[in-house]
C-alpha cells in the first residue's frame, strides 16, 4: 500500500487538472483542489474527495489563506501539481496590455505563486512541483503571443527553481503537452469546425494529420505523466522537460512534403 500523500493542484476544476485529481484519488491521495470558479471544484470533489479551496492562484493574498488551510487540515504538501493556464491568443498587434497581463498571470505567475508559497511545505517534506507546459513552450503556434511567451518562462522557472531547490530535496519537474482533448482545446477546434463544416473528431485528426501517433492526448495520458513525476519512481528526475506530444515535437518541418509524395 503507497503510502498517501498530500497533492495541491491548480486549475483542478477542469481539464488535465481535473484528470489529475481523478488519477491520483484512486490511490488514495490527500487532494487539495483549487480553482477560481468554486462549483467545478466542488463537481470534482464529490468524485475525488479532497479539500476545495476557491480563488485565484496567481495571487499572493489567496495563497495565504490556502497555505493556511492546508496546514490546518493535512499539516503539509509533499506535491504541487501547477496546470492553472489558459489565455493568450493574438499576434503581438492585436494583445491590449490587459490582454498581456492576462496572459502572463494565467500561465506564468499562477505557476510563480504557487511555488513560491507551497515551497515551505514541500521543503518538510522534501516534495516535489510540476508545471504543467506546453509544446508551445518550445515553439510558437500562430498568432498566440501571450500564451508562447508565457509558456516558454515556465521553462526557466522550472530550471531555476529545480537548481534552486534541489539541493533541500525538492524535485521540480515541466511537462509539456501537445494537443490534449480538454474543454480549452475543443474551443480551439470550433473555427476549423465552423471553417471546414466537420465535427469535433475531424477537426481534432486534422490538427494532428502530421502529428507521428495521429491523435491528441487525453487528459487522462497527461495525469500519468504528471503522477509519475510525482512518485518515487522518478526520483532522480529534477529540472527535465518531459514532453508529451504524440511525437509533433520531433517533426521536421521542411520535409512535411515527402510524407505527402508517399500518401502517409
Amino acid at each position: 500500500m503507497l503510502k498517501a500523500k498530500t497533492i495541491v493542484i491548480t486549475g483542478a476544476g477542469t481539464g488535465i487538472g481535473e484528470a489529475c485529481a481523478e488519477r491520483l484519488a484512486k490511490e488514495g491521495h490527500n487532494l487539495v483542489l483549487i480553482g477560481r470558479r468554486r462549483e467545478p471544484l466542488e463537481r470534482v470533489a464529490a468524485r475525488t474527495g479532497g479539500l476545495v479551496l476557491d480563488g485565484d492562484a496567481a495571487s499572493s493574498a489567496c495563497w495565504s489563506r490556502f497555505i493556511d488551510e492546508i496546514r490546518a487540515r493535512f499539516g503539509g504538501i509533499d506535491a504541487l501539481l501547477a496546470c492553472a493556464g489558459g489565455l493568450g491568443q493574438g499576434a503581438i498587434t492585436d494583445t491590449s496590455d490587459e490582454a498581456w497581463q492576462a496572459a502572463m498571470r494565467g500561465n506564468l505567475d499562477s505557476a510563480f505563486h504557487s511555488a513560491r508559497a507551497c515551497l515551505p511545505l514541500l521543503i518538510e517534506r522534501r516534495g516535489s512541483i510540476v508545471l504543467l507546459g506546453s509544446i508551445a513552450s518550445l515553439a510558437a503556434g500562430p498568432e498566440v503571443c501571450g500564451y508562447t511567451t508565457a509558456k516558454h518562462a515556465l521553462l526557466g522557472l522550472n530550471r531555476s527553481l529545480a537548481r534552486d531547490y534541489g539541493p533541500v530535496g525538492v524535485r521540480v519537474n515541466c511537462v509539456c503537452p501537445g494537443w490534449v482533448r480538454t474543454p480549452m482545446a475543443d474551443e480551439e477546434m470550433q473555427p476549423l469546425m465552423a471553417h471546414f463544416s466537420e465535427d469535433l473528431d475531424a477537426a481534432y485528426a486534422r490538427v494532428t494529420a502530421d502529428v507521428p501517433l495521429r491523435r491528441p492526448a487525453s487528459a487522462d495520458e497527461i495525469a500519468s505523466v504528471c503522477r509519475f513525476l510525482i512518485s518515487d519512481e522518478a526520483s532522480i528526475i529534477t529540472g527535465a522537460c518531459i514532453v508529451a506530444d504524440g511525437g509533433s515535437s520531433i517533426v521536421d518541418v521542411p520535409t512535411l512534403v515527402y510524407d505527402r509524395l508517399g500518401g502517409a
